[in-house]
């Protein structure tokens, strides 16, 4: 009776840890402490997200000029991104995410005296505004590349899930609070919570362990440097095939441009917005988030290459399914799979770029990850926007979902190695 016992609550143990997100990383201070530092900055980042527009949009009452705050935001992103890469594999990581940390929060600071005082600068506002992303890129391709440093080979996946639980709250409930907040204690507010909380990272991310390159060798990074990490890019397939099936997917299959057209033609919504516009744009983060708290799996599959190639499949079924549905709450359950589907893809991706890539490229290839994940949905915008406006919303949305599919399978066909990718085993993890 009392084997009987022991063993259902063991079992029961196991079943939920396969299904809750995986914790082991957790364990591990170092990865911990880089975790909760993410945690606080997901979501100060986005009341500063919606901060900037709004405060563009009161200063000048245009639409374009809040535009604008896209092209400010992605410049320095594409630029910083794949310099910041460079310089975190050429100096210590901790240092440099210190000094990126801390120009990210001077910058909030600064946000948040000019909406104080009332300066009423929009050209300031956008120039804060690109200032910021200046940083924030290369402090996230160097908060990425140091997860490897700290996490075994065998938790990468399950750190990623952790990632990507972080941050999918962050998209999530950061603008819910950003939105609840604004009413109450006034928009410059919203940056001082910001920089308030930029401060604590700043004090979880001096804990860190330093970590200087593996070779031993701290020195300045140049355009060399960034011109080295494309040619090993190149000539390594399984890297060159994750960013080529990402770039396809969100490109092709991001179909956020059409949410406000669809929102209000399809869907029922009055002129100046209501209930179908949220929940479209919420509906890819909340199955994102699905995903990640359920993610105790995660680890347990071992090849990487096919996940990302299913995955990526079943986002663009979704998003074509998306723009066949003339229900709302269909069109959420589609949208919610796709941000499920894409969560997937975006762990095993991670966990690719961290295992396969060595350390003294590892700053690199996160900074072109990150250049392909803040410019892809920026291209997808224009690129869907221009083909709703002459074939209309579905055409856009199915057609680019099918497109993904296709695109993919001949991706995969031509860069074999990916489909075939294992992840490497861990004698650490039998032991």
């Amino acid at each position: 009776m009392s084997d009987r016992t022991e063993e259902a609550p063991s079992r029961g143990r196991r079943l939920l840890g396969s299904i809750v997100v995986d914790g082991r990383p957790l364990r591990i201070a170092g990865f911990r402490r880089l975790w909760v530092s993410s945690m606080v900055t997901a979501i100060g980042s986005q009341l500063t997200a919606v901060a900037v527009p709004k405060q563009v949009f009161d200063i000048t009452g245009s639409s374009a000029y809040v535009g604008l705050t896209g092209a400010f935001g992605l410049v320095p992103l594409l630029v910083f991104g794949l310099w910041g890469g460079a310089i975190a594999d050429t100096v210590d990581r901790r240092k440099l995410l210190i000094v990126s940390n801390t120009g990210i929060a001077l910058t909030a600071a600064v946000l948040w005296a000019q909406a104080f005082l009332e300066l009423n600068s929009v050209w300031l506002v956008l120039g804060l505004l690109a200032v910021n992303q200046a940083f924030f890129a290369v402090n996230m391709p160097t908060r990425n590349a140091v997860v490897a440093r700290l996490v075994p080979e065998h938790l990468l996946p399950s750190a990623a899930a952790l990632t990507g639980t972080m941050n999918t709250f962050g998209a999530v409930f950061g603008p819910l609070a950003a939105g609840a907040l604004m009413p109450v204690v006034g928009l410059s507010t919203l940056y001082l919570v910001d920089t308030v909380a930029l401060v604590v990272v700043l004090w979880a991310v001096w804990r860190l362990p330093p970590l200087p390159p593996l070779s031993g060798q701290v020195r300045r990074a140049g355009l060399r440097d960034i011109v080295d990490g494309f040619r090993y890019m190149a000539a390594q397939k399984v890297l060159l095939a994750s960013f080529v099936v990402d770039i396809v997917a969100m490109v092709a299959g991001m179909p956020r441009a059409l949410f406000p057209e669809m929102a209000e033609r399809t869907f029922g919504d009055p002129p100046g917005g209501g209930l179908a516009l949220g929940w479209l744009y919420a509906a890819i983060p909340v199955g994102a988030m699905l995903i990640t708290l359920t993610s105790g799996w995660v680890s347990r599959v071992r090849r990487h290459g096919v996940a990302v190639v299913v995955a990526i499949c079943v986002w663009g079924a979704a998003v074509a399914g998306f723009g066949l549905a003339r229900s709302l709450w269909l069109a959420v359950v589609f949208l919610a799979i796709a941000g499920a589907a894409d969560m997937v893809s975006a762990i095993y991706r991670m966990a690719i770029l961290q295992s396969a890539a060595t350390d003294e490229m590892r700053g690199r290839t996160q900074g072109a990850f990150t250049v392909v994940v803040a410019g892809g949905p920026r291209i997808a915008d224009l690129t869907h926007g221009w083909v709703a406006a002459g074939t209309g919303t579905a055409v856009a949305a199915t057609g680019g979902g099918l497109l993904v599919i296709v695109l993919v399978i001949v991706a995969t066909l031509l860069l074999p190695a990916f489909w075939y990718y294992r992840a490497a085993a861990d004698e650490r993890a039998k032991s």
